[in-house]
């Protein structure tokens, strides 16, 4: 008699081990060879072929054999061609997807990475010449030295990690808040047991040690150069930080009563305490010579000539306030407010009653998050997010689930279509959103959406808030010759402006809405490259001394999350939702820090204290 065996004991096991082979592809370093990349995912492909088809079965290792001799230096140009005619012949005659796939994902490094391709040829080594740099420091936009102040925490040194943290982002309160916190997504622990949790412990250090209380480097002696900086947010105020450090007299022009930027006006109140970023601002305002100009806007108050005569080097920092309308009918309706204009209102002290209102949101970025939650702490009714497609909502997962939890309700594939506005009153009443199916993904990617077969779908409302994005208020700069684009300045990588010498901008109005930590970047790379502009090439940091690392067991270990008020009661006001983390859970986290600024990665960026 034939006997059966259970399979799903084997099936068990290796699902835990793809669950860490999973944490392994999430945790690829900065800095390594794509052809590398690409050979590991194509030997998965070849891994789980089934061996019935030749094209996938011996065509995958043939290509395998190809793209090693071309890592090993001891390939042509022409084996460049025969990979590629392998490829297309396995993609067009394999049985299965395992094959095809296989064969497209070297065709499209092909295309994608054909200098890398050639560089190896050619030079034997990489186009760039990369090594593997430290994660979380190469993907913080800033550069900031984060083993380095975790180690501080561990060590509880809390005002020293506000100190070297400062060295490169003079926002630290602000981004233990509200930072997206890039820095985790290729975190190393995660080949142990989950990302080191860097805003929490952040968090933690400005929570024990508040910024207006930790001295800020020594300044510079004087220069005598001015530099006039156009905006207040966390962009300009970087640059005004760094500036003032270097000896340079920094006069900041900014068009609201206070500093802060999208920081103040943009990001409510219970994500950003303002007591909380007005000790930021405090610290950075004393670090050296600036003045601060209140409620000076270009071409009302001020034009942007007189401030160019009357100083050595201009940044241009205005950000991007000004919230979108959809270019459709009735988009100027009342109660049709964008995203960004309702934060502001309520930041103002102008906030909308919405009890008993029903709300639609159009978008799903972490503006429309903040838009969303705020309209729930101001009573409304109902709360209804719509988006076209999953891959629209761009906010952060914490911030959706937040907004879940406070009540506020999803709906997914409706195309936003038109708006209905009461005749009498011209006030909105409805939006028109038509269901739709989900198609092919398009080149980069993303999932594409077709009209489904049903009727539009109309919704009631008595507020829409519209979520998508903001621009820059740059028509008097255009005016007066600043070169601009599609709404953008026009500056290179280094912050200068073309055609206009000594002019310089960054952040929000160059790239687009971004976030504070890209913005706070910005404003660093603009004032080194304003301090060269003036012919110096100052240095600043602090003396610090890192703690030494030892070697970690690598022990598994939960993660300490930030925990929150209960939803019910974070819905009611705007007061901070984030709790601190205890002294054990900070420990146990800081603890867990693989110290990669020593083991297991190349150098780190820019080196300390640069």
């Amino acid at each position: 008699m034939r006997r059966l065996k259970k399979r799903g004991n084997m099936n068990d096991r290796i699902d835990v081990v793809l669950r860490k082979f999973r944490s392994r592809m999430t945790s690829y370093p900065p800095g390594m060879c794509p052809l590398a990349l690409y050979r590991s995912l194509l030997q998965i492909s070849m891994n789980q072929s089934c061996g019935k088809c030749i094209p996938c079965r011996d065509g995958l290792h043939e290509v395998d054999y190809l793209l090693k001799t071309v890592l090993n230096g001891d390939a042509t140009m022409e084996t460049l061609d025969l990979m590629e005619k392998k490829c297309r012949m396995i993609a067009e005659t394999a049985d299965c997807a395992v094959g095809v796939v296989g064969a497209n994902l070297i065709l499209d490094s092909l295309s994608q990475f054909a200098d890398e391709y050639e560089s190896h040829i050619k030079y034997r080594r990489c186009a760039e010449n990369e090594n593997q740099t430290i994660p979380c420091v190469t993907l913080c936009p800033a550069h900031v030295d984060v083993p380095g102040y975790i180690a501080l925490i561990k060590e509880g040194r809390y005002d020293d990690a506000v100190k070297v943290i400062r060295r490169r982002n003079p926002f630290p309160t602000a981004c233990a808040m509200v930072c997206e916190h890039p820095c985790e997504r290729k975190c190393r622990r995660a080949l142990v047991d989950a990302p080191l949790n860097i805003r929490g412990l952040k968090k933690y250090a400005v929570d024990q040690a508040a910024a207006d209380t930790v001295d800020t480097p020594e300044k510079n002696v004087k220069t005598e150069k001015k530099v006039s900086i156009v905006g207040g947010g966390p962009s300009g105020l970087t640059a005004a930080y760094y500036l003032a450090l270097m000896g340079h007299e920094v006069e900041v022009y900014e068009e609201r009563e206070k500093l802060g930027g999208m920081l103040r006006y943009g990001i409510p109140e219970y994500r950003l305490p303002k007591e909380k970023l007005d000790q930021d601002i405090a610290a950075i305002l004393r670090a050296g010579d600036i003045k601060v100009h209140y409620g000076k806007k270009i071409g009302r108050d001020i034009t942007f000539s007189e401030i160019r005569e009357k100083s050595d080097a201009v940044y241009i920092s205005i950000g991007a306030q000004l919230g979108n309308r959809m270019p459709i009918e009735n988009a100027d309706a009342k109660n049709v407010v964008p995203a960004a204009d309702f934060l502001q209102e309520v930041a103002d002290g102008r906030a909308r009653d919405l009890t008993g209102k029903k709300v639609a949101l159009i978008g799903g970025g972490n503006v429309a998050m903040d838009a969303a939650r705020t309209a729930v702490r101001l009573n409304a009714e109902s709360i209804h997010v719509f988006t076209r497609k999953q891959d629209d909502y761009t906010a952060l997962e914490d911030e959706i689930r937040d907004a879940m939890q406070e009540g506020v309700r999803f709906r997914t594939l409706l195309n936003f279509l038109n708006i209905e506005v009461d005749g009498d009153t011209n006030e909105v009443c409805a939006v028109w959103l038509q269901p739709e199916i989900l198609a092919e993904y398009d080149e980069n990617g993303l999932l594409t959406t077709e009209h489904s077969s049903e009727y539009p779908y109309r919704f009631k409302c008595d507020l829409l808030i519209l979520g998508v994005g903001q621009r820059s208020d740059v028509a008097q700069l255009e005016e007066e010759g600043v070169p601009v684009e599609r709404g953008r300045v026009i500056a290179d990588e280094t912050c200068m402006v073309s055609g206009l010498d000594g002019v310089f901008s960054g952040g929000d109005c160059v790239t687009g809405p971004s976030t504070a930590i890209n913005a706070i970047a910005a404003g660093q790379v603009a004032a080194f490259n304003i301090d060269e502009y003036l012919g110096y090439h100052h240095k600043v940091g602090d003396d610090t001394k890192i703690p030494p690392a030892y070697p970690n067991p690598c022990v598994a270990t939960g993660r300490a999350e930030i925990m929150e008020k209960d939803p019910f009661e974070r819905r009611t006001n705007f007061e901070g939702t984030e709790l601190s983390m205890t002294y054990e859970e900070a420990m146990r986290e800081a603890g867990r820090c693989l110290r990669c600024d020593h083991y297991g990665c190349g150098v780190m960026e820019g080196g300390r204290g640069e």
